[in-house]
C-alpha cells in the first residue's frame, strides 16, 4: 500500500527529547506523497528546552509539511467530521497525554483530533515516550493496547539500567505501523528491544 494522497494527522506531545527522531520520520510521510496536518500541544508550542526552543519545532513543523500547525482545540475538532483523516499520528504520545487518551479526557488539540478520528472509527497510531510505562501509566498502555482502532509503533525500554520504567517506540517503524493500521492490522512484534546505547 503506498500512502500517496492518504490524509495524515499527526499530533506531537510533549517529549521534546524525541522529535529529532519523529521529524524524518514526518518527511518520510511527505516524500510519499502524504498530506500531512501537523497538530501540536499548547506544550510543544510554547517550552523551550535544552532539546530546542517552541516557536522552532513549531516552525520546522509547518516547513516539512507546508501546512500550518493546529494549536488549539476548536482548530483540531473538524479533523473527525469536515475535514476526515485517514489515519492520525501521535508520535511522541507522552506519559500525561496517555493517560488523558486512555481516560477519555479531551483537553488538548492532540487528544481533540484523536477523539475526532476514532469517531469515524479511522486508526489512530501511537508512538509511546514515557518514563512509567511500566509504572503507573501500566494501566494505561494496557487499556490503550486493548483499544479499538488503536494500533502502537512498536516499542521497547530505551534504558532499562537506570530508567527501567521507560518505554520508547521505535519511530523508524512509523511508516510500517501506518501501513498495517490502514490495513486494520497491528504491526508486530509491538514489544522490542530498544535500547539507545544499543543504536536501536
Amino acid at each position: 500500500m503506498s500512502l500517496q494522497g492518504k490524509r495524515i494527522g499527526f499530533g506531537l506531545t510533549g517529549s521534546h527529547c524525541t522529535y529529532d527522531e519523529v521529524m524524518p520520520e514526518i518527511e518520510k510521510l511527505v516524500k510519499e506523497g502524504a498530506e500531512v496536518l501537523p497538530i501540536v500541544t499548547h506544550t510543544v508550542k510554547t517550552t523551550n528546552t535544552r532539546f530546542g526552543d517552541g516557536e522552532d519545532w513549531v516552525k520546522k513543523l509547518e516547513e516539512i509539511t507546508g501546512n500550518k500547525v493546529i494549536d488549539t482545540i476548536v482548530k483540531a475538532e473538524p479533523l473527525g467530521p469536515k475535514i476526515p483523516l485517514d489515519c492520525m499520528v501521535i508520535a511522541p504520545l507522552t506519559g500525561n497525554s496517555m493517560s488523558k487518551l486512555a481516560n477519555a479526557m479531551t483537553d488538548s488539540p492532540v487528544l481533540m483530533a484523536a477523539k475526532a478520528t476514532m469517531r469515524g472509527h479511522r486508526p489512530v497510531v501511537v508512538g509511546i515516550s514515557t518514563n512509567d510505562a511500566l509504572g503507573l501509566n501500566g494501566v494505561n498502555l494496557m487499556r490503550l493496547m486493548a483499544a479499538k482502532n488503536i494500533y502502537f509503533i512498536p516499542f521497547g525500554q530505551d534504558a532499562p539500567q537506570t530508567k527501567p520504567n521507560s518505554m520508547v517506540a521505535k519511530m523508524s517503524l512509523l511508516r510500517d505501523t501506518i501501513i498495517t493500521a490502514l490495513e486494520g492490522r497491528q504491526l508486530q512484534p509491538v514489544i522490542i528491544e530498544k535500547f539507545r546505547d544499543s543504536g536501536n
